[in-house]
């Protein structure tokens, strides 16, 4: 694996970013501590800082040369609302909350990256460093293209990178088009009529009517989307009743649908409302559908996905990079900056994630190891693509 030298004298310091970030996590649009740190260590790089896209966003931008190009690195900062189960010393300080995916290795890694390219300054044109709050469910990368994140820090291609436990030390992973689902959620109302429990004769039940909602919904994956197209609907919520003997008027249900493409996602929300208004219908009940599109599909554009790979073989070898692996049906908000300007999200192997090291567990921990290979792959994307070995349009 190649990695500078001066970027292998920096793993202490990086660890240490780390580390402070992981024992004082924050959730969505609350990254205050965070920003701070990041936006003094740019400072004191020499990178020309801004704050304040999406509330608690950073922006540093590093200029060098004439090169009128311009790249986009960028890196999430939030943490999640889990109780953290580790007990090392960098555990999380702050109750409910824990850097349970990563994104404080991911900071570390680009401000390791952000201190190298500023001291070196082997490029021509101009880096963003991209620090996003709210990736988790939340939408920062939305809030930031709406605060003019690329009017105001105009860029040719944006890229993204995540550590991916299950992927050895060492080995990255990249594709063209789709490599990451799309999340929706939606909210059904299945209404009755309550009463006595012994008399349901009396009654429209609908608990008996969402379970058969929860059963058809089924079919709009098995049965509706073309058996070559990767869709789910899962209901993650059943809520209705309060006691014993009494048959409640409505029943809640909630959940999650990830599809690919948008006509699938199209069909699945259409499919929801239509089985859901025929199933109650049949037992006498009512359904309301609340359908919300959060994270679209994250895609890859052709052209930066092979450039990306080009860089991580030149770093690590081809053996070592991935471009077959199939996308995952989880989400990731890096999304919305694909559909705004051409680039290429990726992974970057953070181990075999044994002992209960998954993401959003609550004894997850970043791969501390993996840090200088993550800031060498942003040094060397951004200065091959502010070079000669750039894709063009």
């Amino acid at each position: 694996m190649t990695v500078t030298a001066r970027i292998a004298e920096a793993h202490a310091e990086m660890r240490a970013w780390r580390h402070a970030l992981h024992a004082h996590p924050e959730t969505a649009y609350e990254e205050v501590r965070t920003a701070d740190l990041v936006a003094q260590a740019l400072a004191s790089f020499g990178v020309e800082v801004h704050r304040g896209l999406a509330r608690t966003g950073v922006v540093g931008t590093l200029r060098s040369g004439t090169g009128a190009r311009a790249v986009g690195l960028r890196a999430d900062m939030d943490a999640l609302p889990i109780e953290e189960a580790n007990t090392f010393a960098h555990r999380s300080r702050r109750p409910g909350k824990m850097h349970a995916c990563g994104h404080d290795g991911h900071t570390a890694m680009l401000l390791g990256a952000a201190q190298h390219l500023a001291a070196t300054r082997a490029f021509d044109g101009t880096v963003r460093f991209i620090f996003q709050p709210a990736e988790e469910s939340e939408g920062g990368g939305r809030a930031m293209i709406e605060d003019g994140l690329f009017e105001r820090f105009p860029v040719d291609a944006v890229f993204g990178m995540h550590n991916w436990p299950g992927l050895p030390v060492g080995e990255f992973a990249v594709r063209p088009g789709p490599m990451m689902a799309s999340s929706d959620v939606f909210e059904i109302t299945v209404a009755g009529r309550g009463g006595h429990a012994a008399m349901p004769h009396n009654v429209v039940d609908p608990i008996v009517a969402a379970s058969h909602v929860v059963q058809a919904l089924q079919t709009i994956v098995s049965r509706n989307a073309a058996p070559v197209e990767a869709a789910v609907v899962t209901v993650t919520q059943i809520h209705g009743g309060d006691a014993w003997n009494v048959v409640p008027g409505e029943v809640v249900l909630r959940g999650t649908a990830r599809a690919f493409r948008p006509e699938v996602q199209d069909l699945i929300e259409e499919g929801i409302a239509r089985v859901c208004g025929g199933v109650a219908a049949a037992f006498g009940a009512r359904a309301t559908v609340r359908y919300e599109r959060r994270y679209p599909p994250t895609v890859n554009t052709p052209a930066e996905a092979a450039f990306a790979a080009d860089v991580m073989r030149e770093l690590v070898g081809r053996e070592r990079v991935h471009t077959d692996l199939p996308p995952t049906m989880g989400a990731e908000d890096f999304a919305y900056m694909l559909q705004a300007r051409p680039g290429a999200y990726a992974w970057i192997g953070n181990g075999p994630g044994e002992g209960g090291c998954m993401l959003h567990n609550p004894r997850y921990d970043f791969n501390d190891d993996i840090l200088p290979l993550g800031a060498s792959y942003w040094v060397r994307l951004a200065e091959s693509f502010l070079g000669a070995g750039a894709p063009r349009a």
